[in-house]
C-alpha cells in the first residue's frame, strides 16, 4: 500500500465525508441517510469549529478514510472529552492501519490541547470487529450505557 497521510478536513472534503457517512450507516446499521440532511450536518462542523473536527486519512491523494472529533466538558475532571465519531474506512483499505493513524493523531491532538482529560466513542454492539481494534489500540469498554431521546 502507498503512503498514508492524515490531515484535518477542510469545506471541500465534504461529499467525500458525506457519501462515507451514508455507507456506514447502510453497512453498520442497515440505515439510509438523507443525502441533504448528512451533507448539510457535515458542512456545519467544516464551517463551525466549536462543533467539531474531522481527521481525513489519504492514499494517493484520495480521500480513503475520516472521522469526527467532536468535544464534551466534564465538570468531574476539569477538562474536555474528545469523542469519536463517524468513523469509515473505506473497504479496500480496511486492515492495514488506517484507522489506528486517525486514532493516533486524535490522540496527538488530546495531548497537544494541554486541557483534554481524555476520549470516548461509542460503537454499534455487535461491531465486533471494530470492539477489537479499540481494545487493541487500548481503550476500554466503559460502566455506562448510552440512552437517547431523538426529536
Amino acid at each position: 500500500m502507498n503512503q498514508i497521510s492524515i490531515r484535518e478536513g477542510s469545506i471541500s472534503d465534504t461529499p467525500t465525508i458525506s457519501k462515507f457517512q451514508q455507507q456506514m450507516a447502510l453497512e453498520t446499521e442497515s440505515k439510509i441517510l438523507n443525502e441533504w440532511t448528512v451533507r448539510q450536518g457535515v458542512e456545519s462542523v467544516l464551517k463551525c469549529p466549536n462543533k467539531g473536527f474531522y481527521i481525513i486519512a489519504e492514499a494517493d491523494s484520495k480521500i480513503i478514510g475520516s472521522l469526527l472529533v467532536t468535544f464534551e466538558w466534564s465538570d468531574w475532571r476539569n477538562g474536555w472529552f474528545f469523542w469519536i465519531q463517524s468513523v469509515f474506512v473505506d473497504a479496500v483499505y480496511r486492515r492495514q492501519g488506517v484507522y489506528r493513524l486517525m486514532h493516533s493523531e486524535v490522540i496527538r491532538r488530546t495531548k497537544a490541547s494541554g486541557n483534554c482529560c481524555g476520549i470516548r466513542l461509542y460503537v454499534e454492539k455487535d461491531n465486533r470487529n471494530a470492539q477489537k481494534v479499540y481494545r487493541n489500540l487500548g481503550m476500554h469498554e466503559t460502566d455506562y450505557y448510552l440512552y437517547e431521546e431523538e426529536f
